[in-house]
C-alpha cells in the first residue's frame, strides 16, 4: 500500500467513525506522526492530503525544516521536549502539542517573548497517571488555566493525551471520556489565552474510539507510513 492509499483508507475510517458518532468528519484533523520517516515520505504524506505533520524529535524537525519537507502543511511538535531545545522549536512550529510540565511552559513563554511572538500550544495530560509518561495531572489543569494570563506569549489551544497502550477496542474509552469532560469544563469557564479548539487524542490503534469521545485531531504514524524500522536508526 502506498502512503496515498493509506491516507485515503484512514480518511474513510475517520468518516465512518465520525458519522456513527453523529459528527462532521471535517471536524477531525489527521496529523501524520512523521518520526523516523525521511523528507521524501513526509512530502508524500503532505501530497496525500494529511492536515498537519507531527514531529517527535527536535533533530528530525530541524533537518526536515531545512529540507522544506513540510511545505503545504502545518507542522506540530508532538514529542517530549527538553527545555534546552525549546529555542529550536518555538516559532518554528504552528503548534507544540506536548507541553507537559510547568518548567517547559515557562521556557516556551520566555523564548516566545524573546522572539516577540505568540506560540500556540496544547497541554499534555497524563490521563493514565503513568510514571513513564510526561503530562500534567488532570486535576492540575483548571488551576493552571487560571494563571494563563501570566503567560502572555502563549495561547493554549486545547489538550493532548496519550492514554495507556490498549489491546482491546474501547479499552481507552474511560480516558477519552475524562479528557472530553475536562474540555467541557474548560469551555464553560472562559479563561484568558485559552480555547479548546483541539482535542488531540487517538492514534493508529484507538482513533475510532477517540473520535466517538470528541477528538478533533488524531495522530497517526504506522497506519500511514507502515511499521517503523528501528533497526537502522542512527539517533
Amino acid at each position: 500500500m502506498s502512503i496515498r492509499e493509506n491516507v485515503a483508507a484512514i480518511r474513510a475510517q475517520i468518516e465512518e467513525a465520525a458519522r456513527s458518532a453523529g459528527r462532521d468528519p471535517k471536524e477531525i484533523l489527521l496529523c501524520a506522526a512523521t518520526k523516523m520517516n525521511d523528507g521524501d515520505k513526509v512530502r508524500q504524506a503532505v501530497a496525500a492530503g494529511v492536515d498537519c505533520c507531527g514531529e517527535n524529535r527536535v533533530q528530525e524537525l530541524t533537518q526536515k525544516l531545512a529540507e522544506d519537507a513540510y511545505r503545504g502543511a502545518p507542522v506540530h511538535f508532538i514529542g517530549h521536549l527538553q527545555t534546552n531545545k525549546v529555542r529550536q522549536v518555538v516559532g518554528k512550529v504552528d503548534l507544540i502539542q506536548s507541553v507537559d510540565r510547568m518548567k517547559l511552559l515557562q521556557c516556551v513563554q520566555d523564548e516566545a517573548a524573546r522572539q516577540g511572538i505568540c506560540q500556540d500550544i496544547l497541554l499534555q495530560i497524563n490521563i493514565g497517571q503513568e510514571a513513564s509518561k510526561g503530562g500534567f495531572a488532570k486535576e492540575d489543569i483548571l488551576p493552571l488555566l487560571e494563571k494563563m494570563g501570566q503567560f502572555p506569549n502563549i495561547r493554549v489551544r486545547g489538550l493532548m493525551a496519550i492514554p495507556p497502550i490498549c489491546e482491546k477496542p474501547g479499552g481507552n474509552d474511560k480516558f477519552f471520556q475524562e479528557i472530553h469532560n475536562l474540555a467541557v469544563d474548560i469551555t464553560a469557564k472562559k479563561y484568558d489565552n485559552v480555547s479548546v479548539e483541539f482535542l488531540s487524542m487517538g492514534m493508529s490503534g484507538d482513533f475510532e474510539d477517540a473520535i466517538r469521545w470528541g477528538s478533533t485531531m488524531i495522530r497517526i504514524g504506522t497506519a500511514i507510513f507502515g511499521a517503523r524500522n528501528y533497526g537502522n536508526s542512527h539517533h
